[in-house]
């Protein structure tokens, strides 16, 4: 087994060899030395906002809500690890104060200039309150499920907006967040009319982390069924207009399966197959270290265990840089134009350190 530091021209694991133990923990280690270094005062994690998928180019800080609650999540299997558990806590505290009304999140923080503009949306609102549960943290009353539950379209789909529709809406909360947007009339027009999104939005992605938060109820049956269609008809790559990245849809397809919607299994088989006929021969995935990390997380979310596996997490381990943290992707993106997206080193060593993790505990902890 090579040094985590050394290049990662040479490769000498066999297609079957498990990734040593110790190496594992020293990437896992180095990554959230990272993390804690570079998690903000207030608990925030750095996002920026770029035009091209490595960040090469221009590239600006943004301070957004999301991407703390994803790097936090991905701590969420290492909590038991007293240096994780204080970075959770501090992720944690500032999620609680950047919450507001109906346990609703805003898309960016209360530092942007945007925050008051843009409508609250669904991703935020299920991711959030997933994390916030497996927190164990007291939520304020009323519960926000059926704030959620109102926002769905006539196929049953969920709607990626709060905002003001034609048609009888009976729930208050709904109205309530959802004037938003009457508050500031001019910049909401402005709003829609220079981002690609649209009132109308039903994005799978945010709907498959909807069926993460809600779980397997009559309710999202329409998610299942949308996501089994999508990925038999592979149009993975343009089902949501946020994530773009198909490999980012297979994570959070496994999330929800691994979470015991085991009704998403007749895509488990084609989705494992897609991730691995991207391999290289030194391991990576997809076009990227962050695909490769979502892709391990992925493989092992569906139960792969077999080659393939092991080259992919030693890849991420040889791909670690010096100070601990993997090289920024983007994560997320503004539309199908990708014209712009948001990633940071912090987001992608997230998914790195929880692939690791989710692989360790796989691999080592259920042999001891």
């Amino acid at each position: 087994m090579q040094n985590i530091n050394s290049s990662p021209d040479h490769f000498s694991l066999e297609a079957n060899e498990i990734v040593d133990l110790k190496t594992v923990e020293a990437a896992i280690d180095k990554g959230l030395d990272f993390l804690t270094q570079h998690q903000y005062p207030n608990g925030e994690f750095c996002c920026y906002v770029a035009a091209d998928e490595p960040m090469q180019g221009w590239c600006f800080p943004d301070s957004t809500v999301f991407a703390t609650m994803v790097v936090a999540s991905c701590l969420l299997p290492l909590s038991e690890s007293a240096i994780a558990e204080r970075m959770l806590s501090k992720a944690t505290g500032y999620l609680y104060g950047q919450m507001h009304f109906g346990r609703l999140w805003p898309v960016f923080s209360n530092l942007h200039p945007w925050h008051k503009i843009v409508p609250y949306d669904a991703d935020s609102l299920a991711y959030g309150t997933a994390f916030m549960e497996e927190r164990g943290v007291s939520m304020p009353s009323p519960n926000n499920k059926k704030l959620l539950l109102a926002n769905r379209s006539r196929n049953g789909l969920f709607y990626t907006w709060y905002i003001i529709r034609l048609g009888l809406q009976t729930h208050k909360g709904h109205w309530r967040v959802s004037i938003k947007e009457l508050r500031r009339p001019i910049t909401s027009l402005l709003f829609w009319h220079v981002n690609e999104c649209t009132r109308g939005d039903i994005d799978l992605g945010i709907n498959t982390n909807i069926l993460y938060y809600l779980g397997d109820i009559p309710e999202t049956a329409p998610i299942i069924d949308a996501i089994i269609k999508t990925i038999n008809e592979c149009n993975e790559h343009d089902c949501d207009k946020w994530y773009r990245n198909p490999f980012t849809i297979y994570y959070l397809v496994s999330r929800a399966y691994n979470r015991g919607v085991k009704k998403l299994q007749p895509v488990v088989a084609p989705i494992i197959e897609r991730i691995l006929k991207t391999a290289s021969a030194d391991g990576q995935l997809g076009k990227s270290i962050l695909d490769t990390a979502l892709g391990v997380i992925s493989l092992i979310n569906f139960g792969y265990t077999s080659e393939g596996l092991h080259k992919a997490v030693d890849f991420i381990i040889q791909n670690q840089k010096n100070h601990g943290d993997w090289s920024r992707w983007l994560f997320y993106y503004g539309g199908p134009k990708l014209l712009k997206g948001w990633g940071s080193e912090e987001l992608t060593t997230g998914f790195c350190i929880e692939s690791l993790a989710r692989y360790k505990n796989e691999f080592w902890c259920n042999t001891n």
